[in-house]
């Protein structure tokens, strides 16, 4: 059988371009011709407009061609009817591979075949079923069973046993009288029935109809009756039905990510149909690739972001747009691919409005792919208490993934991490996460290592463009969130302002951000609610909080979400104005050479443990209140305990992630390490170095330039 070439459409060629015609110079005019051999009409034509060049046709240029590497300039591939193997040409012109002419074919038939596909004097591959006094009762496949009488019998044959046997005739009400037949040499070859092709979107149109699909396998899930193997092509995936007995794996060899044909009976289960499966097998080779490169390519086109207008006027995010777009499409490629998404985020207001801005993006469009239930298979939020990508945080991930994998087989993960993953802290990491395959995704705006890019999919930071801090991730992440669903653009749109005022940036876009909700939020509305998410964030641990998070954020019941942020505000200012009294009683302040104010507080000794404000937060409400007392100097808070330091500062030019790196060069045996942006950070360091290093970190800060 023949088949034209995908590549070049059967020419054996492309036309990479064009150049002037040898023969006529590129006048398209025939410099001679043979009056006599010309006919009347031809005569008159030629008198009347000259002659065409025949090797361009008169154009006067001619295709620059360039043989198809695919089909070798033939244009055609040639299949084996018998077997379906490749092959440069028929063999003697009968469309079969030489080895099909010349041995012996033995049929296996796919559970999709019926008597219909049966033909008398050919060899068939069988099972012994059972015996009986009169003969033995092979099956063919799942649903044909034929006779082998004791007469035509000369040895024994066991319960189990394959044999080949020779289609002697089909009786009336189709039994079948089989002879065992014993070959040396012989070919086989897999029969399957000739059945209709449908795309996953057409089955609802096909029920009741015995069809074939060819997809790819996103997901197989063993139920306590049949194994489940969800099947996509390009126009999207249906659920395959596969039975051997309650609660067996039907199929083993075929597992996710493998592109195969499926065989069966279209029914409808509720809103939905299923196909029950009768064969199911992996397809290899070229026919693989052919389909694979299809579905790809219409995921390719289906995953493009929708174009959207920012919210506010930017030259960072127009600069940053076609990083933007990148992930907007990178993770709509993976909900259309049925790829599990892990949402990672720094627990804080900045990075839970992030986090939850791409949530509401999503979660409507797995629905929409995977069903109802989409959400719990293919979608998890998990908030990291440290703003990076930690060591505890993989693990995590790759224990819940890999039992996914075995309970629900489905793929690895796409992780998208939102408010961390841009610096070298993230990199150990990343590595644990690329060992077992997982992608990921940063969108982020702490100060980036490029090392980091080794590891991504693709990259968002304001960074990257000339921008800073101030852009925060709630902000980039509502703009990416709109580029993946747009029809959430109006119900997330206040969240850039919560984040902006959670982070306290002092950024252009981020006035623009507050300015657009003041109809609805007043300032103080947009702290009360960052507050209220730093100080359920605490509690929460390593939950994402679904749902009071949702009310915090006012996504619910406006009068549950006004009620709620008042107790959770009025609960942290207690611990917080508790807390600062004490603190403030043993902050240590003095002069540095550069003109700024250093102050010191040791919340190890002299801050409750254990308790909201964490240490950071502490850090930082200490420098709030320092900052108002010298309103008119720089200003660099301090808060250390045994081996770590919360850096906040005002009015100084400081690199923290820059400093990190050369306190761990200076002080050997220091294992100091940290980061964060340039002028609020935190490092980490051995207890035992505790004084060397902040002495050297005093030093530091006392060099810097200040405002």
């Amino acid at each position: 059988m023949s088949e034209k070439c995908t590549h070049c459409n059967g020419k054996g060629y492309s036309v990479t371009g064009t150049s002037r015609c040898p023969d006529c110079k590129g006048t398209g005019k025939s410099k001679s011709i043979d009056l006599m051999k010309l006919s009347e009409k031809d005569m008159n034509s030629f008198l009347k407009n000259g002659s065409s060049c025949t090797s361009c046709g008169g154009s006067g240029e001619k295709e620059i061609r360039q043989t198809c590497t695919t089909c070798s300039g033939k244009g055609t591939f040639y299949s084996c009817k018998i077997c379906g193997s490749d092959m440069d040409e028929p063999y003697e012109g009968k469309e079969v591979c030489h080895l099909c002419a010349t041995k012996q074919v033995v049929y296996t038939l796919d559970n999709s075949c019926t008597l219909d596909e049966l033909e008398t004097g050919k060899m068939y591959h069988a099972v012994v079923r059972n015996i009986a006094d009169f003969g033995v009762f092979v099956d063919l496949n799942s649903s044909l069973r034929g006779l082998i009488h004791s007469s035509n019998m000369k040895e024994e044959l066991g319960v189990g046993e394959a044999v080949i046997v020779n289609l002697k005739e089909i009786k009336a009400r189709g039994k079948m009288d089989l002879v065992p037949r014993k070959l040396k040499e012989y070919q086989t070859v897999e029969l399957e029935k000739e059945l209709p092709k449908r795309m996953a979107n057409e089955m609802s149109q096909a029920v009741g109809s015995k069809v074939r699909i060819d997809g790819e396998v996103i997901q197989v899930k063993q139920t306590a009756g049949p194994t489940i193997f969800t099947i996509a092509d390009e126009t999207g995936h249906i659920s395959c039905a596969a039975f051997e007995s309650a609660g067996e794996r039907a199929y083993p060899h075929i597992e996710s990510d493998m592109i195969v044909s499926a065989t069966g009976e279209v029914t409808a289960r509720g809103d939905s149909v299923q196909l029950e499966t009768q064969s199911l097998k992996r397809l290899t080779g070229q026919k693989e690739a052919e389909i694979l490169k299809r579905i790809e390519a219409a995921i390719d086109k289906r995953a493009e972001p929708y174009e959207t207008e920012y919210m506010v006027k930017s030259e960072v995010l127009e600069r940053l747009k076609p990083a933007m777009k990148e992930v907007a499409k990178e993770i709509r490629k993976a909900i259309l691919k049925s790829t599990p998404i892990i949402l990672r985020h720094h627990a804080d207001a900045d990075g839970m409005t992030a986090a939850m801005a791409i949530e509401k993006a999503i979660i409507p469009l797995i629905k929409e792919v995977n069903g109802p239930d989409g959400e719990y298979y293919f979608y998890k939020r998990a908030p990291s208490k440290a703003p990076f990508y930690e060591i505890t945080d993989v693990v995590r991930d790759i224990n819940f993934a890999l039992e996914d994998v075995a309970r629900h087989g489905q793929r690895m993960p796409l992780v998208v991490s939102v408010d961390n993953g841009s610096t070298l802290e993230d990199v150990p990491a990343m590595k644990h996460a690329k060992v077992y395959g997982i992608q990921m995704i940063v969108v982020d705006h702490h100060h980036p290592d490029k090392e980091v890019d080794d590891y991504l999919l693709a990259h968002v930071n304001p960074a990257h463009v000339g921008g800073d801090f101030g852009m925060t991730a709630g902000m980039l992440c509502t703009e990416v969130a709109a580029m993946i669903n747009i029809n959430v653009k109006k119900q997330i749109e206040h969240l850039p302002a919560v984040a902006a005022v959670g982070d306290r940036s002092e950024a252009e876009e981020a006035k623009q951000y507050i300015s657009m909700m003041s109809d609805r939020y007043s300032l103080q509305d947009l702290k009360d609610i960052a507050l209220a998410l730093d100080f359920e964030a605490y509690w929460l641990k390593f939950n994402n909080g679904k749902g009071i998070i949702d009310d915090i954020l006012d996504f619910g019941d406006h009068k549950i979400h006004k009620e709620l942020v008042d107790l959770l505000c009025e609960q942290a200012n207690e611990m917080i104005s508790e807390q600062i009294d004490v603190c403030m009683a043993h902050v240590k302040s003095q002069n540095l050479p550069n003109g700024a104010i250093l102050n010191v507080l040791d919340v190890e000794n002299y801050a409750h443990k254990f308790t909201f404000p964490p240490p950071g937060k502490t850090s930082g409400e200490v420098h709030d209140r320092l900052c108002r007392k010298f309103a008119s100097k720089p200003v660099i808070t301090i808060g250390y305990g045994p081996d770590f330091a919360v850096i906040r500062s005002k009015g100084v030019k400081m690199n923290i992630p820059q400093m990190v790196r050369e306190l761990h060069e200076e002080i050997k045996g220091g294992g100091v390490s940290g980061g964060g942006h340039l002028v609020v950070g935190s490092i980490k360091f051995v207890e035992g170095m505790r004084t060397e290093v902040l002495s050297k970190l005093a030093e530091k800060v006392g060099s810097v330039g200040v405002e």
